[in-house]
């Protein structure tokens, strides 16, 4: 069958060849474990339950977790064999389950949340470059979408990422998502539903931050959650060269204060260290 799942619009039938995702139609997983290192209201103390699939449908020059997403390396499984490994999570005691790069499966992962659906909350962990279509067909089987916002328009999308519409659709994607998730806090302080919209500053690209940190305030500070991530490193074919500076950081969370967003969390400077890159042979 062509795909068309993400805004790609390929058209390629997966099962013959691989997609602008660079794979194919069979789910490829290189992780499934638990994880520290998402935001506190998501990793909590137990931590996040994660599957990191292979594939990306963007193209990121600075993609920190490339050595999955340029390749269909890890492992296959079907929508009967990841019911049985999320089951395995659940019983880990983890908050809740994290589908990371999950879109290009969006099919495979309703099968499977289908066979199994945990009895806790499951996270649909995504670039943002999506079809809100997609995220509606969605809506049923995801409580909390960790989506980012990478950028403030197309054009610095199709420089570092090299799609020409990401914003547009990244823009509508979200809207769905916040207009679809309440925000829902249990006991321990996780989040049982919502949105948090994760931005990944790159060193030396305050307009495009700046961009993002007013869109997100005009329009959702009152019903989702902003991550500002600043753990960018140079990596893989990336034209930036540096990590960010003291000064970018403290301009960024003062720009934050200032637009009256309270609902965020601020990564901090020494997150930008490749030793957070998580081990990929965990199956």
């Amino acid at each position: 069958m062509k795909c068309y799942l993400c805004p790609n619009d390929c058209g390629i039938d997966r099962s013959e060849r691989a997609g602008l995702c660079k794979v194919g139609e069979e789910m490829r997983i290189c992780r499934i474990a638990p994880h520290f290192y998402e935001e506190p209201v998501i990793s909590g103390e137990k931590g996040s339950g994660t599957v990191f699939f292979s594939g990306c449908g963007l193209d990121c020059s600075f993609c920190q977790n490339y050595e999955i997403s340029k390749t269909a390396t890890g492992k296959i499984f079907t929508p009967e064999n990841l019911a049985d490994e999320l089951k395995k999570l659940v019983d880990t005691g983890v908050h809740n389950i994290n589908l990371v790069t999950p879109t290009h499966y969006s099919d495979r992962i309703r099968k499977t949340l289908d066979i199994y659906r945990p009895p806790i909350p499951v996270v649909f962990n995504t670039s943002g470059y999506e079809k809100a279509e997609i995220i509606k067909e969605m809506n049923d089987y995801v409580d909390i979408y960790l989506t980012d916002f990478k950028y403030s328009s197309n054009g610095k999308a199709e420089e570092f990422s090299g799609r020409n519409r990401y914003f547009d659709y990244c823009l509508s994607a979200t809207e769905e998502m916040v207009k679809s998730k309440p925000l829902v806090y249990g006991e321990d302080g996780t989040l049982k539903s919502g949105v948090i919209v994760r931005h990944l500053y790159l060193p030396g690209e305050w307009e495009n931050t700046k961009g993002v940190i007013d869109i997100f305030a005009d329009r959702w500070k009152d019903s989702a959650v902003f991550s500002l991530m600043s753990q960018f490193f140079p990596t893989y074919k990336s034209p930036i060269k540096r990590t960010l500076k003291p000064v970018e950081y403290k301009i960024a969370v003062n720009y934050i204060l200032k637009k009256g967003v309270e609902n965020c969390f601020v990564q901090e400077l020494s997150s930008a260290d490749s030793s957070f890159v998580p081990d990929w042979n965990l199956l």
